[in-house]
């Protein structure tokens, strides 16, 4: 699944979780769905994870402009 791009990866996470919203699946299925929505999810946490590594930043420091790394300003409870 790894191999699977972020964005088609989101397209199909966003068809799983509209399936298990509408409620109206066998229990079976339901858990199924719920696996590989998991699963998905972990992709797209992987990929953003590799993209945030990958931005840097300008940043001016005593006029003088330097490329630093991105640092994303993170939730206390995440």
């Amino acid at each position: 699944m790894s191999e699977i791009t972020f964005e088609k990866a989101m397209e199909r996470l966003e068809e799983v979780v509209a399936q298990l919203e509408q409620g109206d699946i066998p229990l079976e299925e339901a858990i199924q769905l719920y696996g590989e929505g998991t699963k998905l999810a972990g992709v797209c946490r992987k990929k953003l994870d590799w993209a945030e590594q990958q931005v840097e930043i300008l940043v001016e420091e005593n006029g003088d402009w330097i490329k630093k790394p991105f640092q994303p300003i993170r939730e206390e409870n995440s």
